[in-house]
């Protein structure tokens, strides 16, 4: 098998025959071949690193689901009925205490939202009343409490009067 490839990362006439094609065509599939020519050596350590993040992952959903049939989420059997039996009432029991606790859960976060939407309501209140109090116009009982107008001063010197 020949190990010289004609399109490898290197600068060869194939590869920048093809990066100016690209550039012409479509100037992303240009920069796509400069990229490959400059660090293409290194896709193959790239390439290990993602097939080895998947593997983990994916290894990772396989623990998950033999779990899952460990525990009675799937259809495994140990063979002694008698366990078996107590394995499925427990199973139940526990899954009529997480329906508890997730009812529990709702009605504490509908009593949590129904207090802060008082707290704001109150808030909105105080707001507004505090608004309405200094924009209402002020009565003027007397010409004694009105203050005088400034008169206008001529120049920009104060002190010219």
């Amino acid at each position: 098998m020949n190990t010289s490839a004609l399109i490898r990362p290197a600068w060869t006439p194939a590869t920048i025959a093809l990066m100016v094609i690209g550039f012409m065509v479509f100037w992303p599939l240009g920069f796509a071949m400069l990229a490959y020519i400059i660090w293409g050596d290194r896709l193959d350590g790239f390439k290990r690193d993602v097939n080895r993040a998947t593997d983990g992952i994916f290894a990772g959903c396989r623990r998950g689901s033999d779990k899952a049939a460990r525990w009675g989420h799937g259809s495994a059997r140990t063979g002694n009925v008698a366990f078996d039996d107590w394995r499925e009432k427990e199973l139940e029991r526990l899954a009529e205490e997480r329906r508890k606790l997730d009812e529990m859960l709702s009605e504490f976060d509908e009593y949590a939202r129904e207090l802060r939407r008082a707290k704001d309501q109150d808030e909105f209140n105080r707001f507004m009343a505090n608004r309405n109090k200094s924009t209402a116009p002020a009565k003027t009982g007397s010409a004694e409490t009105a203050k005088p107008a400034t008169p206008k001063r001529k120049g920009p010197n104060l002190l010219d009067d």
